[in-house]
């Protein structure tokens, strides 16, 4: 005779212990105010706007020795998203503590923290309902960023005109498909022109390239996201902010990326074109990353 164990079956959507459901089991999970013994267990309801229908916003930022980097710019942004969306102001200081709470004990020589805050649950459609946001912080190890990458340009424009440009927002499906274009072209990431053909962004990243010896990138007006790493690029690198067609890459000397967990990220290849990786403007952007980044290390 079968045991119940062995004869009851499993339920569905439910993965079986042991099987593979590509779950990190170092990922450590806080839900609106509550860490989360084991961050497979349910947490969020079936209902919740964020996940019916991706309302809410997001930040993604890395953690050197248990630091989160530039941590106050990164709730700046956050705020502003939401204000973008017309959700109601996140609560930093319970941020703060779900930060705390995930990196509490953590032996991770760099981590990436992923903060979401959502309209919470709602009725099944797109208007929102009267219940309180959901807040949820994430926090799993992060490998070393590769020394460099390649890139290639998709064929779907970002709009600029949209409500949502320039909001990092949880609506992340158009990124999704570009990255998998990307990835069949054998690249790492996909840039995006906008609506007026001019170079706007990757799907997770800030582009800055080299023409003439002058280091250049999108301006906020061509639809990109306000990056974190952007900025601080312009304020210790130097750089001009100009709005051209995405076909200048062609004559640019040197590109790199720039993201949270990227920091400084040569580009060797864009489309069939080889680059040089890194080059001397880029090298320099690298040395000035490094000798800047600690001063903003830590929660404040």
């Amino acid at each position: 005779m079968r045991s119940e164990a062995q004869t009851r079956r499993p339920t569905p959507g439910v993965p079986r212990s042991g099987a593979h459901d590509g779950h990190n089991a170092s990922v450590r999970a806080w839900v609106n105010g509550r860490l989360l013994t084991d961050a497979t267990q349910p947490a969020v309801a079936v209902s919740d706007h964020g996940v019916t229908v991706g309302d809410g916003v997001f930040e993604a930022l890395k953690v050197v020795g248990g630091k989160p980097f530039a941590l106050q710019l990164h709730l700046d942004r956050l705020a502003r998203s939401a204000a973008g969306l017309g959700l109601s102001e996140p609560d930093q200081d319970a941020v703060r503590r779900g930060i705390g709470a995930v990196l509490a004990g953590a032996t991770w020589p760099m981590a990436r923290l992923r903060i979401t805050y959502t309209a919470g649950p709602a009725p099944l459609g797109s208007g929102r309902g009267h219940a309180e946001p959901t807040l949820i912080v994430v926090a799993d190890e992060l490998p070393p960023a590769a020394a460099d990458v390649a890139v290639v340009t998709v064929p779907w424009p970002r709009n600029e005109r949209g409500a949502l440009a320039g909001l990092k927002t949880t609506s992340y499906a158009e990124n999704v498909v570009a990255l998998a274009e990307a990835k069949r072209r054998g690249a790492t990431e996909a840039i995006f022109a906008n609506l007026a053909g001019h170079l706007c962004e990757g799907t997770g990243s800030n582009v800055f390239y080299v023409v003439d010896g002058e280091l250049r990138t999108p301006t906020l007006a061509s639809g990109c996201l306000a990056g974190v790493t952007r900025a601080l690029v312009l304020e210790w690198c130097g750089g001009v902010e100009v709005d051209e067609p995405v076909e200048v890459v062609d004559r640019a000397s040197e590109v790199f990326l720039a993201s949270t967990t990227r920091d400084v990220q040569p580009v060797s290849r864009w489309d069939d074109r080889q680059l040089d990786a890194p080059g001397p403007v880029t090298k320099a952007a690298q040395e000035a990353w490094h000798a800047n980044e600690e001063s903003l290390l830590g929660m404040g």
